[in-house]
């Protein structure tokens, strides 16, 4: 229980240096055609899989993200039809979750932890995992922010998850294969793709070679993230 503690206070010291940096930084802006690039390339391919997961829209589902951050996944699903009060976004960070309600005041924002969920069993249709679990070093605890993301969906409700398989230039990260998915998600059924070609090459060669970022981000060694539909069993 101590180790849980104290992964959960290096997690927010953690969000809370991502969010500084990322003020003097324009990495992470809409404006930068890195960013937008991986974007539109991760939209398309969520599309494409939750198509196979027969998920055709997203207007009638109740959607949660955990470690929303400040609401950027959230406003793509908004952009892609999701209905801003059937939205949740959770984060442990209350500042962060300030700006998203700034921003997108008619969805809901809860500061609270992906362990302890404060909903009632079977509220949601969707829940959203991007790059949360793999700031999360103690295995404890992502052992139990599974267990109540699958405790909060419906019966025929089911996980999207994109987060890297590896990450070598941030040592607060640590990549999470398929094997491991599969082990906190025990009883599920999964689509899996490997996607987003790894995001130095794409801001080293968009600038000048978008064409070669296109053509490598087909060779899947190449690629840095898992994109995964995880369906609940009724």
């Amino acid at each position: 229980m101590m180790e849980s503690k104290t992964d959960l206070q290096r997690l927010q010291q953690e969000y809370s240096r991502r969010a500084g940096e990322s003020k003097t930084k324009d990495r992470y802006s809409s404006e930068n055609p890195a960013h937008q690039w991986m974007i539109s390339d991760r939209q398309r391919k969520i599309r494409d899989l939750l198509k196979k997961g027969r998920i055709h829209g997203f207007q009638t589902l109740n959607i949660l993200e955990i470690g929303c951050g400040s609401g950027g996944v959230i406003n793509e699903f908004l952009r892609s039809g999701a209905v801003p009060s059937r939205l949740c976004g959770l984060d442990l960070l209350f500042d962060r979750l300030e700006e998203a309600s700034e921003s997108l005041p008619d969805c809901a924002w809860i500061n609270a932890n992906g362990q302890d969920l404060p909903f009632k069993d079977e509220s949601f249709d969707l829940a959203l995992q991007f790059t949360a679990f793999s700031s999360v070093l103690d295995p404890e605890i992502k052992r139990d922010m599974a267990e109540a993301m699958l405790r909060v969906l419906k019966p025929d409700g089911g996980v999207l998850w994109y987060d890297f398989i590896w990450n070598p230039t941030n040592s607060q990260t640590k990549g999470i294969g398929l094997k491991e998915i599969k082990s906190l998600f025990p009883g599920c059924t999964f689509l899996v793709s490997r996607i987003t070609l790894a995001p130095p090459l794409i801001r080293l060669l968009l600038p000048k070679f978008p064409r070669l970022v296109e053509r490598l981000s087909s060779l899947i060694m190449l690629n840095s993230h898992l994109l995964v539909w995880i369906q609940k069993r009724s």
